[in-house]
């Protein structure tokens, strides 16, 4: 997942995108309460993990859905990043947040995130995703080892699959700091096009950034190959706040989860999940995020 910095005091006050939906009854009209859902409105913040132009319209279908479930407006925020969601959450400014798998790990402990739901597969299993490692097919480059020497981009700090999983790969390859020139391209698009421009010797490419880049035509597997895959990730949690009503939140985690396959593909497609619902979920299935976060020493800073 991208990310990307602001100052704190800033980020969280200013979305990137803001889509507000009216809330509907069965007549058209506004039929929210503060009864109905807190504020008047429920507040949904999304990290941009790809351009926000794309996102827009995915989770404007995604939201108007769920708007039809609750019957209060829903309200989806595209922000401008990970600091600027997680605070605005800490600061009651948002209701639901989706976090890529590790900025979870620091929004839970943090704002008290609560991870209720993420993107299923058809058979209603958790989708998931894999970090890798790539280098041109003609390349010597064989093994993480053989990357001693060598240039290495990743995607940015604190990503997932961009970068704490393929730095623990490293370390757990016997590789130390400075052993591998890493170099930080900005974004798993940008990783992906220093490998195919010849900037580096080798990239990290996550499953959903290779699936969406070969739809598109900026990417041929077959002139490249992989040299390290990570274990499964579970795709982004959708947290919600820990201060909402326990009546309510059940009413909101039930209406995620009974979100229709075709409600959700749009925003599932740039998640690599084939057409599934939401289904629910709880930190321990993020647990391994956990451990890595801790084994690597990691902190919110790093995100």
């Amino acid at each position: 997942m991208r990310r990307f910095r602001l100052p704190l005091a800033l980020a969280a006050l200013v979305p990137a995108a803001a889509l507000a939906l009216t809330g509907c009854g069965s007549d058209g009209k506004a039929s929210a309460s503060k009864d109905a859902c807190p504020h008047g409105k429920i507040r949904f913040g999304v990290e941009p993990f790809e351009d926000a132009a794309k996102l827009t319209p995915a989770y404007k279908t995604l939201g108007s859905a769920l708007q039809a479930k609750l019957g209060c407006p829903v309200e989806v925020q595209i922000v401008q990043g990970y600091s600027a969601e997680v605070l605005a959450m800490q600061n009651k400014k948002l209701e639901i947040a989706q976090f890529g798998p590790l900025g979870y790990v620091f929004a839970a402990q943090r704002a008290g995130a609560e991870a209720v739901a993420s993107f299923g597969n058809p058979d209603k299993t958790v989708s998931s995703y894999k970090a890798g490692i790539w280098v041109k097919k003609d390349s010597p480059l064989a093994s993480l080892t053989d990357l001693k020497g060598h240039t290495l981009a990743l995607s940015d700090t604190g990503s997932t699959s961009g970068d704490a999983l393929p730095r623990y790969a490293l370390k757990k390859a016997g590789l130390g700091a400075g052993d591998v020139k890493l170099q930080y391209a900005g974004g798993h698009p940008q990783s992906l096009l220093a490998l195919t421009n010849g900037k580096v010797d080798a990239a990290e490419i996550n499953t959903q950034q290779q699936a969406t880049s070969t739809k598109e035509g900026q990417f041929d597997p077959a002139k490249f190959k992989q040299i390290w895959a990570s274990d499964p990730i579970p795709n982004d949690p959708i947290t919600v706040s820990k201060d909402l009503d326990p009546a309510f939140r059940a009413k909101l985690v039930a209406a995620l989860t009974s979100l229709s396959p075709q409600d959700v593909a749009k925003v599932g497609s740039y998640l690599d999940v084939e057409p599934g619902p939401l289904v629910p979920v709880t930190k321990q299935n993020y647990q391994p995020l956990f451990d890595l976060a801790q084994s690597l020493g990691l902190t919110e800073k790093d995100v």
